[in-house]
């Protein structure tokens, strides 16, 4: 469906429309069903499906009718990232209306968000310990929140949120007096036992995940010895050249070992890592959207929740020990059903992870074998970077 086929707003679809959507993904589709009647969802959707859209258009259009006294939103994420997106997201598909957003989250100093909270938000969108941080200094009252969304919950519960979460939830009004939309990854007993006791009899959507691993990305697979793997990477980027790419590494030590070696190979590249200050974290991923920034290398957990438009290519340099991380890393190249490539580097290192992951997508990555003239010439070669 499209979205003017929606009892939707006229500004909303204006903005909507600027932003370049204009069919549904299913996710949208079957969400907007039930949650602009104002009813409860517990959504199983993966990201990259449009599911930050399927939530905030709903809250819009409860904004927009002006028959109604909206009082406010929040939005709990997981990670200041996710934070950060949602509110660019949010400030795009609402250009057109009157409403307040700002986004709460650690790692930064307090006044700037004191004062967003002073001023009078409508939709705040957070991490549980800031909020709680606020909430306790009594400068969020979390009796104040009507429409409230859980996103990535499964991933609330592995980072171990889930009492903030509870204590969050027990502060604001009952279920039945506010609007709750929940989304996951996955839909287990630990979430669904969250919807069943927080959430005023939810109705359960799940969008099977897209096979973006089997048809929208061309997969490859090099078999290669640790020690010439760098070089194999340098006629990977010579012969693909990529608008833009991750590479994605295991160890924080490795990233920025090659960070450093494609630097000084010539290549646009930064590090992505989980212990990144947050200044500095913000100020690449708004490097690499805005095309400063070629390469990206990243761990794993630094990559979560990242989100980049027409991201050409993500290379493998180390095979993921967690079979399911391959689909994640993979899938970000081919987001909202673009297309994309993805090169896997097989070393004796991480080799034992490829049976995994090839029995979790149900297929053999197509093996490519690359001849000397393929492989690039490192000028970093002898060279010891300190780290």
């Amino acid at each position: 469906m499209k979205f003017n086929e929606f009892d939707l707003d006229e500004k909303i679809l204006q903005g909507v429309e600027e932003a370049g959507f204009t069919d549904c993904t299913p996710v949208q589709e079957r969400t907007f069903k039930y949650a602009l009647a104002g009813k409860d969802v517990a959504v199983q959707s993966q990201t990259g499906t449009g599911k930050t859209a399927a939530f905030l258009i709903p809250i819009f259009n409860f904004y927009a009718d002006k028959t109604k006294k909206i009082g406010k939103t929040l939005i709990v994420v997981p990670t200041r990232e996710l934070a950060v997106q949602i509110e660019e997201e949010a400030q795009m598909l609402s250009k057109y209306l009157d409403i307040k957003i700002a986004s709460i989250y650690g790692g930064i100093g307090y006044a700037k968000q004191e004062d967003n909270l002073k001023e009078g938000m409508d939709i705040i969108i957070g991490t549980p310990g800031r909020l709680i941080d606020f909430g306790k200094s009594g400068k969020l009252n979390f009796s104040d929140i009507n429409v409230l969304v859980i996103d990535e919950a499964d991933r609330l519960f592995d980072m171990g949120f889930i009492p903030d979460l509870r204590w969050m939830l027990n502060r604001m009004p009952p279920k039945n007096e506010r609007t709750t939309m929940l989304f996951s990854a996955t839909l287990n007993s630990r979430v669904r036992h969250l919807a069943w006791e927080h959430m005023n009899d939810p109705e359960e959507i799940e969008v099977a995940p897209e096979n973006i691993t089997v048809e929208e990305i061309e997969q490859v697979l090099y078999h290669v010895s640790t020690d010439e793997k760098f070089r194999l990477l340098l006629g990977i980027l010579r012969k693909e050249n990529p608008a833009s790419a991750i590479i994605f590494s295991n160890t924080k030590h490795k990233a920025a070992d090659l960070t450093k070696r494609l630097t000084y190979n010539g290549y646009k590249c930064s590090c992505l890592m989980g212990d990144l200050p947050q200044k500095k974290r913000l100020s690449i991923i708004n490097k690499v959207k805005a095309g400063g920034v070629e390469l990206l290398v990243a761990t794993d957990v630094a990559a979560r929740g990242l989100h980049i438009n027409d991201l050409e290519m993500v290379i493998n340099y180390d095979l993921p020990e967690d079979y399911e991380n391959y689909v994640h890393r993979i899938g970000r190249t081919a987001r909202a059903g673009k297309t994309g490539k993805a090169v896997s580097l097989a070393c004796e290192k991480y080799v034992y992870g490829l049976a995994a992951i090839e029995n979790y997508i149900k297929m053999k990555i197509p093996v490519e074998w690359a001849d000397e003239a393929f492989y690039g010439e490192d000028k970093s070669e002898g060279i010891r970077f300190s780290h």
